[in-house]
């Protein structure tokens, strides 16, 4: 019986862990601090529907947890992989009643929620719209890109970003510290630099951090004390990152980012597998291989924006450890390729058409007639280019020939011409040589006088 009384004695030590009030969750500080609107909120009961995206362990189910009880609401949880638009039906129809009868509102956190397809969205809408619910959605995966437009338009959304060492860090040390849900009566022992080491493998991964001190503790247990060393944390940890500090992490990737820009091919794989092996997303290597394509590549070789998305695009589909072939074949690609740098250049230069608008007298260098070539953007023949025969179009300039023609006194000429242009009777009376004489003539006398 005692296993259905303490139903938290057999739960994972993360879950055990699980901070219950706003005060005590760890990290976000970008979104939850004293000042922030989400924080705000929270502390003055009322939340509107969110949708929290990010790396997994990083509190996006606790925090919703916390609204929910933060709130004095009833809190619904499913998970998108495992429901359907019945059970949303059931919890929409139990939603509405408790409000009714109690004035309670009902939070459903959806987990995973970009599983759902557009017909299962679509099925919460009208009740997110009169405030029968409150949703909460919580997943790993971009909602602008992988949810339905007209969900996210009705949520505020939150991205959580992986957390530091230095959080991960607090949370051992309270689950070492707590007597009631941790390991505060057991005699465990662990220095600082275990503690970071485990920090520096779970990429900022709360979750994975317990999950890895409740194994360590597991395989040392004895009613005396337990010893955590380095090397039962690499065991556990088998796919084992180096440790960089985050000034190192800076200097590293701006060295890989300068050896693509210097084309140094060895340099720039190497400082590419350094950050990789430390744990590094390669997702950071490929978005910065993209936009180097085209700050420094640009237009001298615009295969290497194509190679670059595709390396991108195969890391993200394939992962480690395949995902990092395409990549270095892209870093070669961008390296050896010839640089240009005309496109940022163009782009610094570029000037929207709404900073006209706000100028009252717009100033000379930005003068919108400036931007308006004379001449069509093609190859224009040179001035005598146009005044000879076009090959394309198999005609003559016919005014100017015939003013040669006519100044130098060439009747036989002038005759080959109009046979030529236009072997008609009404052409040859139109360019006769003794009436263009005699209108040349009456010109001058006209002028002269």
């Amino acid at each position: 019986m005692e296993n259905y009384i303490d139903d938290k004695k057999f739960s994972p030590l993360a879950d055990r862990m699980r901070p219950q009030t706003i005060e005590e969750f760890i990290g976000q500080e970008h979104i939850i601090n004293k000042n922030s609107p989400l924080y705000k909120a929270i502390k003055n009961k009322r939340v509107g529907s969110s949708i929290f995206y990010g790396p997994p362990g990083t509190g996006k189910t606790t925090l919703a947890s916390i609204i929910a009880s933060s709130c004095d609401g009833i809190f619904k949880k499913l998970n998108a992989i495992s429901s359907g638009v019945n059970d949303a039906k059931l919890i929409i129809k139990e939603a509405r009643a408790n409000l009714a009868l109690f004035n309670k509102q009902t939070y459903l956190l959806l987990d995973e929620c970009h599983r759902w397809n557009k017909a299962q969205s679509d099925s919460l809408l009208e009740a997110i719209e009169d405030g029968s619910i409150v949703l909460i959605g919580s997943t790993t995966e971009n909602p602008f890109t992988s949810m339905t437009r007209a969900i996210v338009s009705r949520c505020f959304v939150y991205e959580f970003k992986p957390l530091t060492n230095k959080d991960v860090i607090e949370a051992i040390s309270r689950a070492l510290i707590d007597k009631e849900k941790g390991y505060g009566n057991l005699n465990i022992k662990i220095s600082k630099e275990n503690m970071n080491l485990i920090a520096s493998c779970v990429g900022g991964d709360i979750r994975r951090s317990l999950n890895v001190l409740e194994y360590c503790v597991n395989t040392k247990y004895n009613n005396q004390q337990i010893e955590i060393d380095s090397e039962t944390i690499k065991s556990i940890v088998q796919n084992f990152k180096l440790s960089i500090e985050e000034d190192q992490y800076y200097d590293i990737l701006s060295a890989y980012c300068k050896s693509i820009r210097g084309s140094d091919a060895d340099s720039a794989i190497f400082y590419a597998n350094k950050l990789i092996d430390s744990g590094i997303d390669p997702l950071i290597l490929s978005r910065r291989l993209i936009a180097h394509a085209s700050e420094d590549i640009g237009m001298a070789d615009s295969n290497a924006l194509l190679l670059a998305c595709l390396a991108h695009y195969s890391i993200e589909k394939l992962g480690l450890p395949e995902g990092n072939i395409p990549l270095t074949h892209a870093i070669i690609y961008c390296c050896e390729a010839n640089k240009s740098n005309s496109v940022i250049e163009n782009e610094k230069e570029f000037v929207p058409l709404t900073d006209f608008e706000k100028q009252e007298e717009p100033q000379e260098e930005y003068n919108l007639d400036s931007f308006i070539p004379d001449k069509e953007p093609y190859n224009f023949p040179s001035e005598s280019e146009e005044k000879s025969y076009d090959e394309e179009n198999q005609e003559y300039n016919l005014d100017n020939l015939v003013e040669e023609a006519v100044e130098q006194n060439d009747e036989e000429g002038l005759d080959a011409l109009i046979e030529r242009v236009s072997p008609t009777n009404n052409a040859k009376e139109e360019y006769n040589l003794d009436n263009l004489i005699d209108d040349s003539t009456e010109d001058n006398i006209e002028n002269n006088t």
